[in-house]
């Protein structure tokens, strides 16, 4: 829901929260103690295919009271990923659509990334972003993206990085590093950041990659012509 893990109010059931089951649906906590709470997943055989989601809550409320209309709800949780199919694990996936350079209302720079998830399962996303070729060649970073972004399969959402408010304009070179669990996607793009607001959204440069891939490959053939020429002069016994 708009990019994060939406919760439903108060005790909302859904499919899989009936699914769910504690061995202690209470627990008595003395100050800075812990206790473990056994929880048992028992999936229909008739269930169909497809992902579900859910929240395991521990919750303490404060006594009724008839003379206040407000009460003080405190919780924690645990999400529940829980995929049903045949097959094992969908694959994960994602795509950097957009690097938009721009400021926050304070004017500190920062850069919002646009993602698309192109799997089946849903993806929580972190990542890092650095910047090089700066003006006077200066290099910044890395930038820790803000957590919190959750993307459901097919979903489309923003990843947002907040940078150091004396960074100049630029332009600068862009290099961004996104995550999900196992799976890591990296875009490159040129961008100058505004005066205020938002700026243009950069496409990832598809030919900085390629640079690194020939790069890599004319590394990968003086290696081995390296090796061949030894192999040659070797003297035979």
């Amino acid at each position: 829901m708009n990019g994060r893990f939406g919760l439903a109010p108060d005790r909302t059931p859904n499919e899989l929260s009936g699914w769910i089951s504690v061995d202690r649906p209470k627990v008595d906590l003395p100050p800075h103690s812990t206790r473990q709470v056994l929880t048992t997943i028992r999936v229909p055989k008739n269930a169909s295919a497809g992902e579900r989601y859910a929240v395991i809550w521990a919750q303490v409320s404060s006594a009724k009271d008839t003379s206040h209309n407000v009460a003080v709800v405190h919780r924690v949780g645990v999400r529940v990923y829980l995929d049903v199919g045949p097959g094992g694990e969908p694959a994960s996936d994602f795509r950097i659509e957009t690097l938009t350079p721009a400021r926050t209302r304070e004017g500190v720079p920062e850069v919002v990334s646009q993602v698309r998830n192109t799997g089946k399962r849903a993806l929580d996303m972190n990542g890092t972003l650095k910047l090089s070729g700066g003006p006077g060649s200066l290099r910044a970073g890395p930038f820790r993206a803000t957590p919190g972004t959750t993307l459901a399969p097919g979903q489309s959402g923003s990843v947002t990085t907040v940078l150091g408010q004396s960074l100049p304009a630029g332009p600068w070179q862009a290099h961004l590093t996104l995550y999900s669990g196992r799976v890591k996607r990296s875009a490159n793009a040129t961008i100058t950041f505004p005066a205020a607001g938002t700026g243009h959204p950069a496409k990832p440069d598809p030919r900085m990659f390629t640079r690194v891939l020939l790069a890599g490959l004319g590394a990968a053939a003086v290696l081995a012509l390296g090796t061949l020429l030894i192999r040659r002069l070797r003297p035979a016994l």
